[in-house]
C-alpha cells in the first residue's frame, strides 16, 4: 500500500497533558475539536479519559462521537448549541454547554429541560468573536440562576493574543473580564494553550489546552514549557523514485526549482491531498533517513520532491520524516507560512496508526 502515514504516540499526547496541567495548576479540559486536531478524536479521548478532568469539542456532532465510543468524561460544548432543539439532546448526554449569546440564555429559560444544566458562560472580554458583552455580563449570569435550569455556571473567556508574549492585549481583557465579573464568586476559565504556557499569572480554575497537547508551540520563539512538549504526531512517507539531474534542470510543475549542480531528486509519496501545504517553499526542512534534508519545487496533489544530493546512502525506499519529533510541525508551518493548528487539522487521506495505548 502507499507508504503515506501518521504516527500518533498517545504516551506523548499524556505527557502534554500532564504538563498542561502541571503548568496552570488547574483542572483541565484536553480541547479535542476537529478531530483531535487531525489526531482521531475517539482515540485521544480514549487515551486521556482515565486522567483527563473533561474535553472540549466545537459542536454536539463531535460530542455525539464521544458519548457513542462510551466516553463518559465531561464534554463541554464550546460553540453551545445552535438551535434550541438540541437542548434535549444536551440534558440526555450530560454535556457542558458553554452560552456566548442572549438567544441562546432565551432559548434556555424558554427550555423545558428534565435536569438541571452546566453551563459555562462567555464574556466577549475584546476578541469580538462570540462572548456576552461585558455591559450584560452580570444580568445574564443572574438571569441562568433565576431560571433554575442551571446546576452549575462557570465564567469564561477567550485570549486573542496570548500567543504575543509582548502584547499589553492579554491584560486588558483580563482586566475587562475582570471588572464584568466582579462579586460573582464562581469559577472561571480563561487560558488556552498560549495562556497556559505564557501567561502563569493569569487566574484560571478550569484551563483549555489545545495545540500543545498534540506537541506543538503556538510562539514564534522559544518558551520554557514549550521546550518540553512532545511531538505527538509523525508524518511520514518513502521516496518513490530517485532522479539524477545535472545542473539548469527544472523539477515540478512550473518550473519552481532549477538544479544549480549535480543532484539527486527523491519523489516523495506526499502531496497537499494529504494535507501537507500546497504553499511548502523550496528549503522547507525534512529529514531522510535520519538525516536534515529539505523540499525543492512545488508541492503536487499527491508527490514531492526532496533533496538527496548530500545524504548518502538514501535513495528508493527511504523514509521521508515531513514533520513529527526531528522536524517540527510549528517549523514546517512557518516555513508555509500558516500555523500548525491548520496543517494537523488539513491531514487526510493518510492513515493513522497508534501507539502508547
Amino acid at each position: 500500500m502507499r507508504p503515506a502515514r501518521a504516527l500518533i504516540d498517545l504516551s506523548a499526547l499524556r505527557h502534554n497533558y500532564q504538563l498542561a496541567r502541571e503548568a496552570a495548576g488547574a483542572k483541565a479540559l484536553a480541547v479535542i475539536k476537529a478531530d483531535a486536531y487531525g489526531h482521531g478524536a475517539v482515540r485521544v479521548a480514549q487515551a486521556l479519559e482515565t486522567e483527563a478532568d473533561g474535553f472540549a469539542v466545537a459542536c454536539i456532532e463531535e460530542a455525539l462521537e464521544l458519548r457513542q465510543a462510551g466516553i463518559k468524561a465531561p464534554v463541554l460544548l464550546l460553540e453551545g448549541f445552535f438551535e434550541a432543539d438540541e437542548l434535549p439532546l444536551i440534558v440526555e448526554h450530560d454535556f457542558w454547554c458553554v452560552v456566548h449569546s442572549l438567544w441562546q440564555l432565551d432559548a434556555i429559560e424558554q427550555a423545558s429541560v428534565s435536569k438541571p444544566l452546566n453551563i459555562w458562560l462567555k464574556m466577549d472580554s475584546g476578541m469580538h468573536r462570540v462572548g456576552i458583552h461585558p455591559t450584560d455580563f452580570q444580568s445574564a449570569y443572574q438571569r441562568l440562576q433565576a431560571s433554575a435550569k442551571v446546576a452549575n455556571v462557570v465564567l469564561m473567556s477567550h485570549f486573542a493574543r496570548a500567543d504575543e508574549l509582548d502584547s499589553s492585549r492579554t491584560e486588558e481583557q483580563l482586566a475587562i473580564f475582570q471588572s464584568a465579573r466582579e462579586g460573582l464568586g464562581t469559577q472561571i476559565s480563561l487560558r488556552n494553550s498560549p495562556g497556559v504556557m505564557g501567561w502563569p499569572n493569569v487566574p484560571s480554575d478550569w484551563v483549555r489546552p489545545g495545540i500543545m497537547l498534540y506537541g506543538a508551540t503556538p510562539f514564534d520563539q522559544p518558551q520554557s514549557v514549550a521546550d518540553r512538549l512532545q511531538a505527538v504526531m509523525t508524518l511520514e512517507s518513502k521516496v518513490i523514485c530517485v532522479r539524477e539531474l545535472p545542473a539548469g534542470e527544472p523539477v515540478g510543475y512550473g518550473g519552481a526549482f532549477v538544479t544549480d549542480r549535480n543532484m539527486r531528486i527523491g519523489v516523495v509519496a506526499m502531496g497537499y491531498a494529504d494535507g501537507y501545504p500546497r504553499q511548502a517553499p523550496t528549503g522547507t526542512p525534512v529529514m531522510v533517513d535520519g538525516r536534515p534534508s529539505r523540499l525543492l519545487g512545488r508541492v503536487s496533489m499527491d508527490m514531492l520532491c526532496v533533496d538527496l544530493t548530500d545524504v548518502p546512502g538514501a535513495g528508493l525506499g527511504s523514509r521521508v520524516e515531513l514533520w513529527g519529533k526531528n522536524v517540527l510541525a510549528s517549523d514546517v508551518a512557518a516555513s508555509a507560512g500558516t500555523i500548525p493548528y491548520q496543517i494537523f487539522c488539513n491531514l487526510k487521506r493518510v492513515p493513522r496508526l497508534y501507539s502508547g495505548d
